[in-house]
């Protein structure tokens, strides 16, 4: 969560005239997050999260997010839904951008989970795909192989000023990827950001799971590969085996992986580190200046990218 943009309080009375929530009894920024702008305002109704989607959020996209958020609440899964307006709609244009309001959910993020809460993770991940399976609608990852290489190609010439040799990481591993990229493996409905400061606890508990805005259809071991590289890596840089099997333990109680799964892995890490390498690497280069946001180092996920490089079987994450 962060804040590219400011919200008067006459502009949020407009906002909320709309809605059936009674008038703020405290609305705060939230200076966490890098992609849109979020907003704690706490009504006689409740504590909501007013969302105005910046940067990567398409408009054409919110049907799809906000969709899927209905469909897993009402299938039991502990989700932000969003609050309609009193003509039913679930998000509106505010201040020249999609905007929504979304309920609160109770607990809190944590910065240094243990393998056990990397096995409730990894429960609620295969948990959230079987969920989204009769999903209706379809979105498709547009942060995958493609959009790797156009997300690189103008960041290339400026990447080894955040770090040298950076640009022929990047370069070399995406011709590795080209060449290794697994392709039919079991797909559906996948978070594609599932982060500890994506999932809340109380107590070693999981209360619920938050911005689904990069949810699309893809593998569902791609998921997987993203919570190896957000979930299982020490303060010191090291991977940690242990988490490792907890995370995929607990996944395949829950959604059992195929060998092609398992065997594809390696590459899929090697995947997922890189696009959290570009991404973070595009926002670090091209920063906002004038937004209320605290920039994530891309030099973290260089080091994972490497890491999986020299990872020859999944037996190294725990598997």
């Amino acid at each position: 969560m962060a804040v590219y943009t400011d919200v008067a309080p006459d502009e949020l009375a407009r906002l909320l005239a709309d809605y059936d929530l009674g008038p703020p009894e405290q609305f705060e920024p939230i200076a966490e997050g890098i992609e849109n702008s979020n907003f704690l305002l706490v009504t006689g109704r409740g504590r909501f999260i007013l969302t105005l989607y910046e940067k990567r959020v398409r408009s054409g996209d919110l049907p799809f997010f906000l969709g899927l958020l209905d469909h897993l609440a009402a299938r039991g899964l502990a989700c932000a839904q969003p609050v309609r307006t009193r003509a039913g709609l679930k998000w509106v244009m505010f201040k020249d951008r999609p905007a929504a309001i979304l309920t609160c959910l109770e607990g809190a993020s944590l910065r240094h989970p243990d393998a056990g809460h990397c096995a409730e993770a990894g429960a609620a991940l295969a948990r959230l795909h079987a969920l989204g399976a009769d999903f209706p609608l379809r979105r498709a990852n547009t942060l995958s192989l493609a959009g790797w290489h156009a997300l690189a190609r103008p960041l290339l010439d400026r990447a080894d000023a955040v770090e040298p040799g950076l640009g022929t990481l990047i370069r070399t591993r995406l011709a590795a990827l080209d060449a290794a990229w697994p392709h039919n493996l079991a797909s559906g409905v996948i978070h594609a950001d599932l982060f500890p400061d994506n999932v809340l606890f109380v107590g070693s508990r999981i209360s619920g799971l938050i911005d689904f805005y990069f949810a699309c259809n893809d593998a569902f071991a791609y998921d997987l590969a993203v919570m190896l590289n957000a979930w299982c890596f020490a303060p010191d840089g090291a991977f940690d085996r242990a988490r490792g099997r907890a995370l995929l333990a607990a996944y395949g109680a829950g959604r059992p992986l195929t060998d092609a799964e398992i065997a594809s892995l390696p590459v899929l890490a090697q995947g997922a580190a890189l696009r959290f390498l570009l991404t973070r690497l595009a926002d670090w280069l091209d920063h906002d200046a004038a937004g209320s946001v605290r920039q994530k180092d891309p030099r973290e996920f260089a080091r994972h990218l490497r890491f999986h490089a020299d990872v020859r079987s999944a037996a190294e994450y725990g598997a």
